[in-house]
């Protein structure tokens, strides 16, 4: 389920609406999980529905986000459980050809031997979720629009995280809700020192790889161990040899019985970010125009990383956790594309929008408050979209390093600003976050693969007419229409040779100098960021301006949305938009599945056996296969299924970002993770379908089934107080 980073980058343009709840639907706010109590005790819960809602007890208060993926606590020692793709980018950032964790695996049997994640790797415990839209969106900001009422947001939210984080205990955030017609609070603790502690090997982890990715049956052993770590003072603290696993105040409890047919699951976590209240006219767009450009760029950009890693496994090494995150989002839009050319979302999408339109525009007041709101952010939406198109080829034009180097030139300009008035992103606050970016690159970046990227994509650019380009790139990168790919050759080399920003101590050193030395810099790289961060800004301008329009008329649209579906007698939750939800159905298969035979609820041991060939995406270890062919099932066989389950089906509601979810029993006890969908109904994220979306969650037996007979990881099994 992982999104790469571009992916998010894309989504995040069309990011935080809401939909409407029915079974099995719905990723719900903590603080709403008392409202739909019945529905959940109805469902097979066995606890008290308010327990729930608290974040700082169990099981709320186990939940971290690793930013990209969820996790939760299962010892009193800080051992953190999530999946193996959430964590495979530091794994092979561990890795070199002479140490191969990914082929291998990994496991630290003493604090001593676990080893840091990927620079810029956190945890993050959610503690409060306070409700502060009207201090962000105060009399004051309401009578504002465009560009001033987007910063007077940006100057309320950075206020706001400032006075949360004055005592230096919390990692704070201000979040979105319905499309701005909310705003939260999101506190946390941030903990900075996490360490891997296990990993299967790949043949175990991401078995099935690209070719089971999205699908059914699965045997996928996605799930991967970390832990955290604090000062000696228990306070967060940078990686240090001197620092102690953090305690938590909750954890997990492993629960001792698997889950069956029928069993009520929940799932915790922190999904990205779902669309399932678009207007016609986005929906139109982002499958028409979005998704298609994005799938070019990703199928391009994974085959040249797939051709250039078969030169060098360094190269391979440096760039698996890139790959496996674009080969995902590219399988995932491919086949979402499918689905709504296959469908009638956009039917029914224009369909539903007439009749909330009719609603409105029945009653006067309903019609003097939001029917001109409506039609004003259509016609800007499609605004908005047109700069986003423009910027995505712009910044395809450009070296990976030079946007490092503009990153840093601007915290260096944002310097001479008061604290307070920095740009977001470029704070005190933030300077751990760039420092750990700029010494991540070393482990994940190639000059020869990065500048075979970049030609691909100069070849596309310098193609497009003049209007789609940007005469300030052209200009400072020397490009001209129709340049040969000989010229374009020629230009990259000599800029690659005139840069030293490749080398890590060179791009370390440059965390230090000031921006007169940047714009006194002749390094080629550092040039080219000084030469375009003045239309940088003015294309964020740009952006904010109708972002500001965009805010005011979507909130109005929003607010029309709930209202309409109040009077139907119908619950409303926020679209996913990275913070705490919870999600819940039942374990169970389906019938019949989207190749026309019946997806039965669980894989097992047996389906290993079968699809193992020994290379390649289907390369189980051996040990493993022998233990399967002499049935060692231990404690962890089930007598239904004659073998140890591996993989199951359930009826959660997810996307993205949920990966590495608890699923946890009617109890509130651990019983798998969940780690994927379904093609088929990778659509859900824009229009749920309760009959056909199913969740795909490796089984906790089978996870400990390879700890204790295959790994013999015993001291985290002892750890957790496995059965």
């Amino acid at each position: 389920m992982k999104k790469t980073l571009l992916v998010i980058g894309i989504t995040a343009a069309f990011a935080t609406f809401s939909s409407v709840a029915s079974a099995n639907e719905g990723m719900w706010m903590p603080k709403q999980l008392p409202e739909i109590s019945k529905q959940l005790q109805a469902a097979g819960l066995k606890m008290d529905p308010k327990r729930l809602a608290n974040l700082t007890e169990l099981p709320m208060g186990a939940m971290v986000s690793l930013g990209f993926c969820s996790g939760s606590f299962v010892s009193p020692q800080g051992l953190i459980v999530t999946n193996y793709h959430c964590g495979e980018e530091s794994i092979g950032y561990n890795s070199t050809p002479e140490r191969n964790l990914l082929e291998k695996g990994f496991l630290a049997r003493q604090f001593a031997e676990e080893v840091p994640m990927a620079p810029g790797t956190r945890i993050t415990i959610t503690t409060e979720m306070i409700d502060v839209t009207k201090r962000i969106i105060s009399p004051e900001v309401a009578a504002l629009q465009g560009l001033e009422r987007t910063r007077a947001i940006e100057k309320n939210r950075k206020n706001l995280i400032a006075e949360c984080e004055k005592e230096g205990t919390h990692r704070c955030k201000v979040t979105a809700f319905y499309s701005g017609l909310e705003f939260y609070l999101i506190k946390g603790i941030e903990l900075r020192d996490v360490r891997l502690v296990y990993a299967p090997p790949i043949g175990v982890g991401a078995f099935g790889g690209e070719t089971d990715n999205w699908a059914w049956p699965r045997q996928t052993g996605d799930f991967s161990f970390l832990r955290a770590y604090v000062g000696k003072d228990g306070k967060p603290a940078d990686f240090s040899k001197d620092n102690v696993p953090y305690t938590p105040k909750h954890y997990l409890p492993l629960a001792k019985e698997g889950v069956k047919e029928g069993d009520f699951i929940m799932s915790m976590g922190v999904p990205g970010s779902t669309q399932r209240f678009r207007m016609p006219a986005e929906v139109e767009y982002n499958f028409n125009q979005s998704v298609p450009l994005l799938n070019r760029y990703l199928g391009d950009s994974i085959a040249i990383v797939e051709r250039e890693g078969k030169k060098s496994e360094d190269i391979k090494l440096k760039y698996s956790g890139e790959l496996a995150g674009m080969s995902n989002g590219y399988k995932n839009q491919i086949n979402m594309l499918a689905s709504y050319r296959q469908g009638d979302l956009l039917q029914r999408k224009q369909k539903y929008h007439e009749e909330l339109k009719t609603w409105v525009n029945a009653d006067p007041a309903r019609k003097a408050e939001f029917a001109q709101n409506i039609d004003a952010v259509e016609a800007l939406v499609l605004q908005r979209n047109q700069l986003f198109e423009r910027n995505f080829w712009q910044s395809r034009a450009v070296p990976n390093l030079v946007s490092v180097a503009s990153t840093l030139y601007r915290f260096q300009v944002e310097q001479a600003k008061p604290n307070a008035e920095r740009k977001v992103g470029f704070q005190d606050r933030d300077a751990s976050r760039i420092k750990n970016m700029v010494e991540g690159i070393e482990r994940t970046y190639d000059t020869g693969v990065d500048k075979t990227l970049l030609l691909h994509q100069l070849k596309q650019y310098v193609a497009l007419d003049a209007a789609r380009r940007n005469p300030v790139v052209d200009q400072a990168m020397g490009l001209k229409s129709g340049m040969t790919d000989a010229e374009l050759s020629a230009l990259l080399d000599k800029l690659y040779a005139d840069s030293k920003l490749g080398d890590q101590a060179e791009r370390a050193g440059w965390l230090k100098k000031t921006a007169a030395d940047f714009k006194a810099s002749n390094d080629s790289f550092i040039k080219l960021a000084v030469a375009l961060y003045d239309d940088m800004i003015k294309r964020e301008e740009a952006m904010e301006t109708i972002g500001g329009k965009i805010q005011q008329m979507y909130s109005s649209y929003m607010k029309a949305n709930l209202a309409f579906m109040k009077s139907k007698g119908q619950a409303v939750y926020p679209d996913a938009n990275s913070t705490l939800r919870l999600t819940f159905g039942k374990v169970t298969g389906r019938v019949p599945g989207v190749d026309g035979s019946n997806w039965t609820t669980f894989t097992t041991l047996r389906g290993i056996a079968a699809k193992a060939t020994g290379t390649g995406e289907f390369n189980a270890p051996k040990a493993q296969l022998d233990a399967i062919k002499a049935r060692q099932f231990g404690a962890y066989g089930d007598a239904r299924l004659d073998s140890v389950p591996v993989n199951f089906l359930g009826t959660l509601d997810i996307t993205g970002g949920a990966s590495g979810s608890p699923i946890l029993n009617a109890k509130g006890e651990l019983v798998g993770l969940t780690f994927d969908g379904t093609l088929d109904t990778i659509i859900s994220d824009w229009s749920f379908d309760t009959k056909a979306t199913r969740s795909i969650q490796v089984d906790l037996r089978y996870m400990l089934w390879q700890m204790r007979h295959i790994d013999k990881a015993d001291n985290l099994l002892k750890e957790m107080k496995a059965w």
